[in-house]
C-alpha cells in the first residue's frame, strides 16, 4: 500500500486567539497539548520505521519500499507543521513540557533496543491517533465553533493519520514481533500518553489563568465524557487493538477519504518530489 505526500497549504503565521477551539479554555489547552507532543513523536515514528525497513530482508523489503516512503513523508510534513503551529503557542507563553518527556524517554528507554520494540511503541501510538483521527472527522462538535485555519490543519492531519495507520503495524509483524509485546508496549504506551496529554494540558491551563475556572471543567467534561465525546466515542476502538485478529485496516478510512478529496486545493499532492526527499527538506 502507498499514499500520497501532500503540502498542507495555511496560514500559520497569522496569531489567533489563545482559545481557538470555539472559545473553549479546555478544548483549546487538550488540542495544544498535544501540537507539543507531535514533533518529537513523528520523528520517533519516522526512526522506528526507517529502523524496521532496513532489517527487512530483499523481497518484502522491497514490498514495503514505497509504503514507507510515503509514511516518512506524510510524518515529516507534519512534524514541520506542528512546528509552526507550536511556535505560535510558545509566543502566546505557553511552555512545552511534554517534548522533554518523549526524549528522555527515547534516549533511556528505546536507544538500543530491538527495532521491534520501536516499531511496537510507533504502532500502540498510531492507533491512538488513529482512532482520535476518526472521532476528530466524524464528530460534529470535537472542533465546532474553532479558528478555520486550525480547523483545517486538525482535519488534514487526522485524514494523513488514518491514510498511514497500518505501516508501523504491519512492519512490526513482518519482522516477527509477536501478539504478547504487542499488547504490553499498548499498555505502557496508553499509560504515558493518558498521563502526558493531561499534564501538558493542565500546565497549558495553567499558563493561560483557567485552570480553576467552573467553565472550563464544564468544557473538559463535553469533550471527554459528554455526548459523543472522546472517550465514549473510542473506547471499543481501542480496546480492540488487544484482540489477536486485530488490524488497524478495520477502522473507518472513508471520513478521512471525503475529507482529502474535498479539501484538495488545501493540501495538494508534493509534485517532483520524492516522500524521501520531502522529509530530508522539511
Amino acid at each position: 500500500m502507498t499514499y500520497t505526500v501532500r503540502r498542507l497549504q495555511v496560514d500559520l503565521d497569522t496569531p489567533w486567539p489563545r482559545h481557538w477551539a470555539g472559545g473553549d479554555a479546555f478544548r483549546s489547552a487538550w488540542f495544544n497539548a498535544l501540537s507539543f507532543s507531535f514533533p518529537a513523536g513523528e520523528q520517533l515514528f519516522i526512526d522506528a520505521v526507517k529502523q524496521g525497513a532496513a532489517k527487512l530482508d530483499g523481497p518484502v523489503r522491497e514490498r514495503f519500499a514505497a509504503e514507507v516512503q510515503a509514511f516518512i513523508g506524510q510524518e515529516a510534513t507534519h512534524r514541520r507543521i506542528h512546528q509552526r503551529f507550536n511556535a505560535q503557542l510558545v509566543a502566546q507563553g505557553y511552555v512545552n513540557t511534554w517534548e522533554g518527556r518523549i526524549l528522555h524517554r527515547r534516549a533511556t528507554q528505546l536507544e538500543g533496543q530491538d527495532p521491534r520494540v520501536w516499531l511496537g511503541v510507533t504502532a500502540a501510538t498510531e492507533h491512538f491517533t488513529a482512532i482520535l483521527a476518526e472521532w476528530l472527522l466524524t464528530s460534529p462538535t470535537a472542533l465546532a465553533g474553532a479558528e478555520p485555519r486550525l480547523r483545517d490543519l486538525w482535519l488534514w492531519h487526522a485524514s494523513e493519520e488514518s491514510e498511514h495507520r497500518a505501516t508501523a503495524f504491519d512492519l512490526y509483524h513482518a519482522l516477527g514481533g509477536n501478539l504478547r509485546w504487542r499488547r504490553r508496549l499498548y499498555v505502557v504506551i496508553t499509560l504515558h500518553f493518558a498521563a502526558d496529554v493531561m499534564r501538558q494540558t493542565l500546565a497549558n491551563l495553567w499558563r493561560d489563568g483557567h485552570w480553576w475556572r467552573p467553565a472550563t471543567w464544564a468544557g473538559a467534561w463535553r469533550l471527554l465524557l459528554g455526548r459523543g465525546g472522546l472517550l465514549r466515542a473510542t473506547w471499543r476502538p481501542w480496546k480492540r487493538y488487544f484482540a489477536a485478529d486485530f488490524h488497524p485496516d478495520e477502522g473507518d478510512g472513508a471520513p478521512a477519504d471525503a475529507w482529502l478529496a474535498a479539501h484538495a486545493h488545501l493540501a495538494p499532492p508534493v509534485r517532483g518530489v520524492s516522500p524521501v526527499q520531502d522529509s530530508a527538506s522539511a
